[in-house]
């Protein structure tokens, strides 16, 4: 009884022969031999990683002097305000703004209703002092020829001196007050002083104005300025005096070149920006008044490594380079400084040494530590 209780509870054996043998079995098995042999695969490609084929560029030293470009108008060396000399009712206005005027050319009139009166009682106040001169004279040689005689006194010539003397001055005095008269009605006139442009224009005829009130303002005929708004750090870093190349914006044909004239000691606040004059001797005729043209001057030169725009990448979130090591071939990440960018290419300030290569092309599928294979190197 005991033995035959033994057999009963031991577990029955599985033929392998007959796993197989079933479809269930076969598909079992085609899997396993599936995966095992994928990663068996996947292991061989990991250790023979194949080299990335990458173009470098050895790095080079050169004098790197960056060229600024603004924008600017071209406005009058010397601008002038005229006004009237004299107030009163404007009465002719012989002008308008764009209109160009030579010397001497009449630009306004004021009424000269009172400057003429004034005039004539300029002119009879002298007239009177005149004829009072006259007289004094006329007594003064009388009491110096009776004086001659012993038929007067001295004190009565003395008297007659004075009395001419009196008389003199007021002539003086009433000529003085003619000249002025003449010169206020004169003045009821405005002239322009030099020939330019009338550029801006203030009065209407029959508005009345004051002495001294602008009328007409008057861009001069001659060298003319190209004006430019510059930021103070541009202008601490740009050499002194530099020749500054400027060019129509509307046709480039026209170029010339001028000289730094002025540059302003204060800081705009609104735009904070420093206002810079450049004077521009035998000014073109196709840059007339207000043409916006470019101004272009190259800054101090400086040591710096020009490298494309496919060498830079990223690491940590700042710009780097992929570096070649000559004897293993193999490629690190270095951060550098970079300067400026140009068109094309980025301007490396620090970071690299001359002789080191630099992956140019192909640094998109690079990790750190692969080796790579360089074609075209120095390309």
């Amino acid at each position: 009884m005991s033995r035959n209780a033994t057999s009963s509870v031991s577990p029955p054996l599985v033929k392998t022969s007959n796993l197989l043998s079933s479809p269930t079995g076969v598909a079992l098995f085609a899997c396993t031999a599936a995966l095992l042999l994928a990663g068996c695969q996947k292991q061989e490609a990991a250790d023979k990683k194949l080299p990335v084929m990458v173009r470098t560029e050895t790095v080079a030293m050169a004098d790197y002097a960056p060229r600024t470009s603004l924008t600017g108008v071209i406005a009058a060396r010397t601008l002038n305000n005229l006004s009237f000399r004299v107030g009163g009712r404007v009465a002719e206005r012989l002008v308008d703004v764009g209109q160009h005027v030579d010397e001497g050319t009449v630009l306004a009139r004021i009424d000269p209703q009172e400057q003429e009166s004034d005039l004539r009682s300029a002119q009879a106040d002298l007239d009177a002092a005149q004829a009072q001169l006259t007289q004094a004279a006329a007594a003064f040689e009388r009491q110096k020829t009776l004086l001659a005689q012993g038929f007067t006194t001295r004190r009565d010539y003395d008297a007659a001196d004075q009395a001419q003397k009196v008389a003199q001055g007021s002539v003086d005095a009433a000529r003085s007050a003619l000249a002025n008269a003449q010169q206020n009605l004169s003045f009821t006139e405005l002239k322009a002083g030099a020939g330019g442009v009338i550029t801006a224009r203030q009065v209407e005829t029959g508005q009345v104005v004051q002495a001294a009130q602008t009328v007409f303002t008057v861009a001069e005929d001659g060298d003319r300025d190209a004006v430019f708004n510059v930021q103070e750090m541009l202008v601490a870093k740009t050499p002194a005096s530099p020749a500054v190349t400027i060019t129509l914006l509307s046709d480039p044909q026209v170029r010339t070149t001028g000289k730094v004239r002025e540059i302003s000691p204060a800081v705009d606040p609104a735009s904070g920006s420093v206002r810079v004059k450049v004077g521009i001797p035998d000014t073109p005729a196709g840059m007339p008044l207000g043409a916006a043209v470019i101004g272009s001057v190259s800054a101090k030169p400086a040591k710096a490594i020009l490298l494309p725009w496919e060498a830079l990448t990223s690491s940590a979130g700042k710009p780097a380079v992929w570096v070649v090591d000559p004897s293993t071939k193999a490629v690190t990440t270095v951060p550098v400084d970079v300067l400026a960018f140009n068109s094309g290419t980025v301007v490396i300030a620090k970071g690299l040494d001359e002789g080191q290569s630099v992956v140019t092309s192909g640094g998109q599928l690079l990790s750190p530590g692969q080796t790579v294979e360089i074609s075209g190197a120095g390309q």
